[in-house]
């Protein structure tokens, strides 16, 4: 498990996270494989901008010196950075698209975890759809804000939590005897899931990079786990849309 480093230059280290890793080193886990100290490996310094979660795959940009630490961190700050994550979520969202603006405070029942709550910090997402199925919604996530878990609690509070997620929703993992029919498994054999951690992706970073001044966007493909799952999404549970249906006949 390593991440793959898509970019660098004097200033900037764009990496490519896999689920399962952790951004930075864990005070509980201090042992545990982390992008941070990959790169302290293979490189003179490395500063910390920004993490994604455990189980969150995708873009991760480190500064090489403490100019361009500086630069980017106002960037995040002024919350002029664009971030874009793909996310699989549990319903069929019937927007097409939805401005969340929703304040979260840390969960003081559920340490480590975060909650909606009028006295938290101000949190704001837009979502879009980008296709439906019969149990699940591929979402377009934009955060403009970047607090703990913001995606997936608020998806949760709008109705549509991760279709896999333990923490914010009911399920820690999900299987193909779900939503395929007439599912058989062959004799003395377990089904396995076909996903078994929170099916979120950060596609897409844009920024002003610090020493041309000019915006520099990248990209990660999403990984292989939920494209996986996204095919037999369309193959299983298909999304059937009764409102084209124009006369009892086209429902048999």
């Amino acid at each position: 498990m390593k991440p793959t480093i898509i970019y660098h230059d004097n200033d900037i280290i764009i990496v490519n996270k896999p689920s399962g890793m952790l951004s930075i080193p864990d005070r509980f886990e201090h042992n545990a494989p982390n992008v941070k100290r990959f790169l302290q490996n293979q490189f003179e310094e490395v500063f910390t901008l920004h993490r994604l979660d455990r189980d969150t795959s995708g873009i991760l940009v480190f500064a090489k010196n403490a100019d361009a630490h500086r630069h980017i961190s106002m960037q995040f700050e002024q919350h002029t950075v664009e971030k874009i994550y793909y996310a699989i979520v549990r319903g069929i969202f019937e927007k097409e698209s939805l401005e969340i603006d929703i304040p979260l405070a840390p969960d003081t029942v559920k340490k480590g975890l975060m909650k909606p709550s009028a006295r938290g910090k101000e949190s704001f997402t837009k979502v879009l759809l980008k296709e439906r199925f019969r149990v699940a919604s591929l979402m377009e996530c934009r955060p403009r804000t970047g607090r703990q878990h913001q995606i997936r609690v608020h998806l949760a509070a709008i109705g549509h939590p991760m279709l896999v997620d333990k923490d914010y929703g009911s399920i820690g993992e999900f299987y193909l005897s779900t939503i395929k029919r007439k599912f058989k498994l062959a004799k003395n054999t377990e089904e396995k899931p076909i996903m078994s951690r929170v099916p979120l992706h950060a596609f897409a970073l844009e920024f002003i990079h610090p020493g041309t001044n000019l915006p520099i966007r990248f990209e990660a493909d999403m990984p292989k786990d939920m494209s996986a799952l996204l095919n037999i999404l369309r193959k299983y549970a298909p999304y059937q849309d009764f409102s084209a249906i124009s006369s009892f006949d086209e429902w048999i």
